[in-house]
């Protein structure tokens, strides 16, 4: 139970709400139990009413006034029933929403190693199954519980009361019972771990085929990946039929135990009213409607261990998230001007993940306003010095400087406010291309989303859509073709006006005229502001203020376009090359 200690702070946020709903269950049982004596009674005054004890008259008045009362503590006990299940349950879905809420917030603070460590349907079952065993704690274990205790505790009251050696013959099964209920709930939870499992990698099978199903196609192995998916559900079937198997112990088993129960109330409870050490014939009656009320309860007692032991289980899962500290810590408690000067002294990274060295010694300086060029060979880091500026991942070597500031100290939240990213990748959400581009200023006009999207050169291609922007892409933007993804990050990025305005290779996927219009259109956008472009193109880095080159994580060459030209090296290589390979095309 030392995992579950996290949701008391649940418990005592909505406290008053669990004490009226345990209010409610005692009183619900309370009257609900009114039911076995009434109906014990009823069937007294009938068998007297035989016998010849019990006038006519009397019998009438005494069995009606049995059967309004029966009928009165049957009401309210059901009124009561359904409050009950109303508070409780409200409370653990009310607890699950925020546990959910907790867990969704510590992924949005975890840093980009977390992500990179841990699979995305590991992070999903967390969020979702884990919590949601822990609600079944929270809700139904604590309700049956309660419900059980209450019965339990009155019942026997009762039944101990009335006729004691009856009631002693009448519990010896429930033990056995909820031991029985209680192996079988351990088989039903250990098989249903593995099921969970299987479902799981069934799950992530599936998602990336649809997600892969342009490559799948491509290469004409649909029948491979059907042999695999069969492969994989005929696993999961057997786990599912293993379960079933286990399952289908539970209630026959359940029947048999109540049977022997009301078989020993009939022939010990008998023989004792034959012998008239039980005067009342409905005792026998009233007893064997306590030993039905008394065995769900009790067999539930297995359920609920086995619910708290998933829950625990789930709970300690959840705990291993939301103990972890993110790498990435804000350390400025008050906001920060960002004015956009950039410098890198000496500034090493390494990859703690891959141990690859990303960046060794890099020093530069980016003025306000101005454009930085990064060029390099695929792998030289280039990517990695704009993760440092948005604070991705924190440096272990040297300094980076944010208007003079070390960056760790800069406020975080001013930091990425103040930053328009495109990244090499374009990744879009499953929403419309209005929204996609108002995601970084959710308050931004119609207009404000059409001059970013006529800056970043995509208008036209929208307005060719049925709807416009209000057409919903597919997951991850599959609608648009690559150049239209990234134009549309683009569009995205600057509609912030941001101060810095990191671009990744992001013109990549466009053609070259449609760059020249997208790098004429930022020149203007972007008066004022700091821009650091990544390219492989000359074309994107030739117009920067200043041009750094990359290779192995080093800088090998720094300056102008002109200034670089003549020194010669690998950027003048690299022009001559893409300058033939254009030459060619024409």
């Amino acid at each position: 139970m030392k995992e579950l200690q996290h949701i008391n702070k649940y418990f005592y946020k909505y406290r008053f709400s669990i004490l009226f709903g345990v209010l409610i269950t005692i009183g619900a049982k309370i009257f609900a139990l009114f039911t076995p004596r009434l109906i014990g009674e009823s069937i007294t005054v009938i068998s007297q009413n035989i016998d010849g004890q019990l006038s006519d008259e009397l019998f009438r008045k005494a069995l009606l006034q049995n059967i309004l009362l029966l009928i009165g503590a049957t009401v309210i006990a059901g009124i009561l029933t359904f409050l009950m299940r109303q508070t409780i349950i409200k409370v653990s879905r009310l607890v699950e929403f925020d546990l959910k809420n907790e867990v969704y917030q510590q992924y949005q603070r975890l840093s980009l190693n977390f992500y990179k460590k841990n699979r995305t349907g590991d992070l999903m079952n967390r969020i979702s199954e884990d919590v949601g065993k822990v609600r079944m704690y929270v809700g139904p274990a604590i309700m049956y519980s309660l419900n059980m205790i209450t019965l339990f505790i009155v019942a026997m009251f009762y039944m101990f009361n009335k006729a004691p050696t009856l009631a002693w013959y009448t519990i010896i099964p429930l033990p056995v019972l909820s031991i029985t209920i209680y192996l079988l709930s351990k088989q039903i939870h250990r098989r249903s771990t593995i099921v969970q499992e299987y479902l799981s990698k069934l799950s992530t099978f599936t998602q990336e085929s649809f997600s892969g199903i342009s490559v799948i196609k491509a290469y004409g192995v649909e029948s491979r990946i059907n042999l695999a998916f069969l492969n994989l559900s005929n696993e999961n079937r057997q786990k599912q039929i293993q379960l079933t198997q286990v399952q289908a112990l539970f209630f026959p088993m359940m029947i048999l135990l109540i049977g022997i129960s009301n078989l020993l109330v009939i022939y010990v409870g008998g023989l004792q009213y034959i012998n008239g050490v039980i005067t009342d014939f409905g005792t026998i009656a009233e007893f064997i409607i306590y030993v039905n009320m008394l065995t769900w309860p009790v067999a539930v007692l297995g359920w609920v261990t086995s619910i708290i032991q998933q829950a625990e289980a789930s709970q300690k899962r959840i705990n291993e998230f939301l103990q972890e500290e993110p790498e990435i810590q804000n350390t400025s408690i008050t906001p920060t001007q960002i004015n956009g000067n950039i410098e890198f002294n000496n500034v090493s990274f390494t990859y703690e993940d891959t141990n690859i060295q990303a960046l060794n010694e890099v020093s530069f300086k980016v003025k306000q306003g101005d454009t930085l060029a990064i060029l390099g060979k695929t792998g030289s880091g280039k990517s990695t010095i704009l993760d440092l500026i948005g604070r991705l991942y924190d440096i272990k070597s040297g300094s980076l400087l944010v208007d003079g500031i070390n960056i760790d100290k800069v406020h975080l939240r001013s930091l990425r406010e103040n930053i328009g990213y495109v990244p090499q990748d374009a990744f879009l959400f499953s929403d419309s291309i209005k929204n996609n581009i108002k995601f970084g200023l959710v308050d931004a006009t119609d207009q404000d989303v059409i001059n970013a999207a006529k800056n970043a050169v995509v208008h036209d291609n929208v307005k060719k859509f049925n709807k416009g922007y209000d057409t919903v892409l597919g997951e991850r933007g599959i609608t648009l073709s690559g150049g239209q993804k990234q134009r549309v990050s683009i569009a995205r990025a600057i509609i912030k006006n941001p101060k810095l305005l990191l671009l990744d290779d992001c013109l990549s996927a466009v053609d070259t005229e449609t760059e020249e219009k997208i790098l004429n259109n930022l020149a203007s956008v972007t008066k004022g502001k700091t821009t650091i472009i990544v390219s492989h193109r000359i074309s994107s880095a030739k117009n920067a203020d200043k041009i750094i080159v990359l290779d192995k994580g080093s800088v090998v060459q720094e300056g102008t376009h002109e200034s670089l030209l003549n020194e010669g090296g690998y950027y003048k290589d690299l022009y001559l090359n893409q300058l033939s390979e254009t030459t060619n095309l024409k």
